[in-house]
């Protein structure tokens, strides 16, 4: 007795140690969500996907590099300042030369020998003041540039924003597609199972002839290669979601399903007007015209002169420590200029850099024009694909509730005799058919709005 009671009590504080164990493991390495199976609505996906693409975050790094040149720009705005510290030494010092002065008596005349001028070692430090005054408007529209750099970098982001929760959404309904074509094989795959065994029996008792039970065998095959291709898309579009949202390929997933769809009700006239309202790389594109302007104004710059304002301060001595000498008087002392600097003359080159600069805003002009009309076709080709989806919706519903009556009347007049196993084979097939067109449509419907979104510049994250 006693013997096993220092066995339980053994095991007891064996499995204690166990469990703090699991709990110190836990508390230190928790799971992450990457290892279990997660449920994604579409907007978290999207959620998701914005939160962790590498593409948006280069993107923002753009935006934070257009904020640096704009900086960069308004501070040549303000004055400069500088300095410098330099030594010079002369292979002889520098000497006046000897003269002889000629006096009135009793004098005479006098010789005033050579004077020393300079010292061998010269050393000079100067702290000077730069302001620009005048550049020709250079300054104003480099800044300029500059800022519109800013607005364009903003909007590639939202461009690329778009593209991202297009392709999400494509992805996202590719894996509802791709579960229902599972499912709709699945179900396939059961009712000709049910319909073999049927017919088997039916050969046994000699109901039915060799030929019928083959006929069902073969369409069972089929059915379970279809079913194997299903499962196997099915794993491929989940790994594509996983990727476009930026997560483990191969890591659960689990998706809520989107069977409602919503009517649109405004005009191709509408949507065509806010896509031009809207579209982000339209709005780039104007401001890349906006940029050619600046860069013209840029250009003719040099037509005018440029006027720039120097102070200074400087210290000369013999010595490092440039405290001066009888070589250097005054040994310390300020200086102002005002310099206008105006090349006047190159041969056209700054002509022709002013006519380069206007092809290019005509250049612009036109892509534009050429970006407009794709947007409108690119609208329209959305608008229709979601009118024909609308379209198709209630008429594949109503195809399979017929679909899947013939298919019952089919069995009863298989099961009564009075029709063959083809007939039961036929009716399974257009059943299956109008599963999937009926999902088809739907997720074509989802998939034409999103499409629709993308197309008018809508980062909407509803289905």
């Amino acid at each position: 007795m006693y013997k096993i009671e220092g066995i339980s009590r053994g095991r007891s504080a064996f499995c204690s140690w166990v469990f703090f164990s699991a709990l110190i493991i836990c508390f230190l390495h928790p799971p992450t969500s990457e290892g279990r199976e997660v449920l994604f609505t579409l907007k978290r996906a999207i959620s998701h996907a914005i939160s962790k693409s590498w593409a948006l975050k280069a993107k923002e790094q753009g935006v934070d590099q257009a904020l640096a040149i704009k900086k960069q720009a308004r501070s040549e705005f303000l004055p400069r300042l500088s300095t410098s510290y330099g030594y010079t030494r002369f292979s002889d010092a520098k000497e006046s030369t000897g003269f002889a002065l000629q006096l009135p008596p009793p004098i005479g005349n006098v010789n005033v020998p050579p004077q020393k001028l300079s010292s061998l070692d010269n050393y000079q430090w100067k702290v000077s003041l730069t302001q620009p005054i005048f550049t020709g408007f250079a300054l104003l529209s480099r800044y300029e540039l500059a800022r519109l750099g800013i607005d364009i970098s903003k909007l590639e982001l939202e461009q690329e924003k778009l593209a991202l929760v297009l392709r999400v959404k494509e992805a996202y309904f590719n894996v509802l597609r791709a579960q229902r074509a599972v499912e709709v094989s699945d179900k396939a795959v059961e009712s000709l199972a049910s319909h073999m065994k049927v017919a088997r029996s039916f050969y046994e008792v000699g109901m039915i002839p060799a030929n019928d039970l083959l006929k069902a065998e073969v369409e069972l095959a089929n059915a379970r290669h279809i079913q194997a291709e299903a499962r196997s898309n099915l794993k491929l579009a989940k790994s594509r979601l996983n990727t476009v949202i930026s997560r483990p390929i191969d890591a659960p997933l689990t998706l809520e399903d989107i069977l409602s769809f919503r009517p649109e009700r405004e005009t191709l006239s509408h949507y065509i007007q806010t896509a031009l309202d809207q579209r982000p790389e339209l709005k780039a594109l104007s401001l890349r015209i906006a940029q050619a302007e600046q860069e013209i104004r840029l250009a003719k710059s040099k037509y005018f002169p440029e006027i720039v304002l120097t102070a200074s301060y400087v210290r000369e001595g013999d010595d490092p420590d440039v405290s001066g000498s009888p070589y250097h008087n005054p040994y310390k002392y300020w200086q102002a200029s005002a310099m206008l600097n105006w090349t006047f003359w190159e041969w056209g080159k700054t002509y022709y850099q002013v006519r380069e600069k206007e092809e290019k805003l005509k250049e612009l002009t036109f892509l534009r024009k050429s970006l407009e009309e794709q947007i409108r076709l690119e609208v329209k080709r959305a608008f229709l694909a979601l009118d024909v989806a609308e379209k198709n919706i209630p008429r594949a519903k109503k195809a399979v509730i017929q679909a899947e009556e013939n298919l019952r009347v089919a069995r009863e007049r298989y099961k009564a005799q009075v029709s063959t196993s083809t007939e039961v084979l036929d009716a399974q097939a257009l059943l299956t058919q109008a599963r999937n067109n009926y999902y088809n449509a739907l997720y074509d419907h989802n998939m034409a709005r999103a499409r629709l979104l993308w197309a008018i510049g809508s980062l909407e994250t509803g289905p």
